[in-house]
C-alpha cells in the first residue's frame, strides 16, 4: 500500500509557552490537491515549514513521501517543490535568469521560456526581480517551485494579491499538476480557491484540525434560501411561519439566511410572510452553503 504524500501524527511545535501546533494529525494522499485552512495563527505556516524541513517538531510525526523530511532532507529535495510566500531571490537578478538557474538545479526540468510563457511573465523575462509586481513576483515563485517536475509541491498562499486572470492561470497550472500525477498541499485564505481545486481539505484551528473531508462532504447536500432586506427583521415571528426543523439567522446585517426543506413551499411562506410584513427583498436565492460558510462556523467570525 502506498503511504500518503504527507502523514503528520500528533504534530506539535511550540515558540516559548505559545504552542502554535497541538496535536495535529493529517494526511495529504497522493497525486490529489490537499488545502489546508484556518484563520490566521491557526497553525497553517507553522505545519507547512516543518514538512519542508525549515523547522523542527516538539513533538510527534512527520512523513513526507515516506520519509523524514530533517533527517532525510537530502533525498526529498530533488522530489519536492516549495513556494515561499515572498524572499529568496536576489533582487537585481532578472526573472528569466533566476528561473533557469533555478531548472540547471534539476535533472530534468520543464522549459523556462514555457513556463513563462504559461504564467504571463515573459515580457517582463529582463527585469530585475525588485522591479516585478507583487503579483509577478508571486508567479514567478509558482513557476520555480513546479519547474523541477516535483512528486510533490507546497504551496502557501499561491494566488495572494493576483489579478483575476493571473489567479484562472494558477489554477490551470494546479489542475494540471494534479492530472500529471503530482501531489499538491496548498494554504489559502481564498475559500473558492480551495472550493474548486482540492480534493481533500483540512481545517484547522488553534493548531488542531476541526474538520476535514472533500469541499461536498464539508458543505453538505443542504441548500439554503437566501436573500437580503432591511435590518433587524423579527426572526422568531418567520420561524413560526416556517415548517418545523426550518432555521433562520441574520448575518451580516441585512442578509438573511433560511435553512431547512428548501421547497416551493418554503419558498411561497418566505414570501408571503415578508409581503405581510411590507418586507421588500432583494437577491432572493436558493444556493448550498459554501465551504467559507462551514470555515466561519467552525472557526467563528471575530478578526484575530
Amino acid at each position: 500500500m502506498t503511504s500518503p504524500a504527507v502523514e503528520l501524527t500528533e504534530l506539535v511545535k511550540r515558540y516559548g509557552p505559545r504552542t502554535a501546533v497541538d496535536g495535529l494529525t493529517l494526511a495529504a494522499a497522493r497525486g490529489a490537491v490537499t488545502a489546508i485552512l484556518g484563520p490566521n495563527g491557526a497553525g497553517k505556516t507553522s505545519t507547512i515549514e516543518i514538512c519542508e524541513g525549515f523547522r523542527r517538531a516538539d513533538g510527534g510525526s512527520v512523513r513526507v513521501l515516506g520519509l523524514d523530511p530533517v533527517r532525510d532532507a537530502r533525498d526529498l529535495r530533488p522530489r519536492v517543490g516549495v513556494m515561499l510566500q515572498a524572499g529568496g531571490v536576489p533582487p537585481a537578478m532578472r526573472a528569466g535568469e533566476w528561473l533557469r538557474l533555478v531548472a540547471r538545479f534539476h535533472a530534468h526540468p520543464l522549459d523556462p521560456a514555457a513556463l513563462l510563457e504559461r504564467l504571463g511573465l515573459t515580457e517582463h523575462a529582463r527585469t530585475p526581480y525588485r522591479r516585478l509586481s507583487g503579483g509577478q513576483q508571486q508567479r514567478l515563485s509558482l513557476a520555480a517551485a513546479v519547474i523541477g517536475r516535483p512528486e510533490l509541491v507546497f504551496l502557501d498562499e499561491p494566488t495572494a494579491g493576483l489579478d483575476p486572470q493571473a489567479r484562472h492561470a494558477c489554477w490551470a497550472l494546479v489542475e494540471d499538476l494534479r492530472a500529471a500525477g503530482v501531489s499538491v498541499v496548498l494554504t489559502t485564505h481564498h475559500m473558492d480557491e480551495a472550493e474548486r481545486l482540492s480534493d481533500h481539505v483540512v481545517i484547522i484551528d488553534r493548531g488542531r484540525v476541526v474538520a476535514e473531508g472533500t469541499p461536498a462532504e464539508l458543505t453538505g447536500a443542504e441548500r439554503q434560501l437566501r436573500f437580503r432586506a432591511r435590518p433587524g427583521l423579527c426572526l422568531e415571528e418567520l420561524l413560526s411561519a416556517l415548517p418545523a426543523g426550518s432555521a433562520a439567522k441574520e448575518s451580516p446585517s441585512g442578509h438573511y439566511i433560511i435553512e431547512g426543506q428548501v421547497d416551493p413551499e418554503l419558498l411561497a411562506t418566505v414570501t408571503a410572510w415578508c409581503a405581510a410584513e411590507g418586507v421588500t427583498t432583494e437577491d432572493l436565492s436558493i444556493e448550498r452553503r459554501t465551504l467559507e460558510d462551514v470555515f466561519l462556523e467552525l472557526t467563528g467570525r471575530e478578526l484575530r
